[in-house]
């Protein structure tokens, strides 16, 4: 079993969550598919994608009806994963903007 947490900010607040809290219901729910298909698999999740990004960066990949996501996260113990930050996926490569971001929650996380 994984235990998943969502990156917060020093003041307590979840851009992940307000992300995902901005969605359709049906996308909403697909979010909630892959956060309990996690937690209950592990990397064995099916439907998804696990792929390294650059370092201990990945990104999880899945879609919607309507759309790809991109979960981007640090695994920091075998069995604990924090979700750094979520977009929607327009293009082949992941955007600069959204690895600056990324970047930056996951050196707050390591420290």
């Amino acid at each position: 079993m994984m235990k998943i947490y969502f990156y917060e900010t020093g003041a307590g607040n979840s851009p992940l969550k307000k992300f995902i809290d901005k969605l359709t219901e049906k996308d909403q729910a697909r979010f909630n598919e892959v956060f309990n298909e996690i937690e209950t698999h592990g990397l064995n999740a099916s439907r998804l994608i696990f792929k390294p990004i650059e370092g201990k960066l990945w990104e999880i990949k899945f879609k919607s009806e309507s759309k790809g996501y991109r979960i981007l996260y640090v695994l920091v113990e075998q069995d604990m994963m924090i979700w750094l930050y979520a977009f929607v996926k327009k293009t082949q490569k992941t955007p600069i903007n959204e690895l600056k971001v990324a970047r930056q929650r996951l050196k707050e996380v390591l420290k």
